[in-house]
């Protein structure tokens, strides 16, 4: 059985376990913030994001195609503006898969169902290629434009499949199959085949990293 749940689709991918802040100022997602925010108990202020794989977010023609996978997110911050807009910051908290949108009330509400990461024993050397990759693309980014990450990497496979999934500037298209992975395992093997590929083009055009030379725009959100 789906459940109910209002919908965010963005120009963009999310992941479980990472929080993004988000500018709200179209009238039906400020409506669904509205909405959120009535309802007393803040873990259950749930709301879900699909990509956008054709259209736009904002404008009266929308959304054209929809991915199917997305991520279930917890309302967090939440500041309010004078115009009636919002800046909000969201956790993601699990995949969902969106059987059906229904765009007919104030803000669209997605018929949902929940798809749990399954369990999977990552072997150290996937992790650790993984980790090796990941670390080798970030100095090469560093030497072209400054490092844009900062932090520790985790240990914990599954952990670690997400955060790379989401501190890899990939193209739209790349990520979504990140996040489709059948398990941790699958999406780290996936994640050093994409940055193995993108280190390869950056050697070929050593002026440009490879993720810029052909990306969908980032979100006005």
């Amino acid at each position: 059985m789906s459940d109910a749940l209002p919908m965010f689709p963005l120009n963009m991918v999310l992941f479980p376990g990472v929080s993004v802040p988000l500018h709200v100022f179209e009238d039906r997602y400020r409506a669904m913030v509205h909405h959120l925010l009535r309802i007393e108990d803040p873990a259950q202020r749930l709301f879900g994001s699909v990509g956008i794989r054709e259209g736009w977010e904002v404008g009266s023609h929308g959304s054209q195609s929809l991915y199917r996978v997305g991520v279930k997110l917890q309302l967090g911050e939440v500041e309010s503006h004078p115009d009636g807009s919002f800046d909000i910051v969201a956790v993601g908290r699990c995949r969902i898969q969106l059987d059906r949108l229904d765009t007919s009330g104030l803000f669209p509400a997605g018929h949902v169902v929940d798809l749990p990461e399954q369990p999977a024993t990552v072997p150290a050397d996937v992790s650790d290629r993984a980790r090796a990759t990941f670390t080798a693309y970030r100095a090469a980014l560093a030497g072209l434009r400054g490092d844009p990450f900062s932090g520790t990497l985790p240990r914990d496979p599954e952990y670690l499949s997400w955060t790379l999934a989401a501190c890899a500037p990939l193209p739209l298209a790349e990520r979504q199959s990140l996040l489709e992975a059948g398990d941790a395992g699958e999406r780290l093997i996936l994640v050093t085949d994409l940055l193995r590929a993108e280190l390869r083009a950056m050697n070929v055009i050593p002026s440009l990293p490879a993720t810029e030379v052909a990306r969908t725009s980032w979100s006005p959100n």
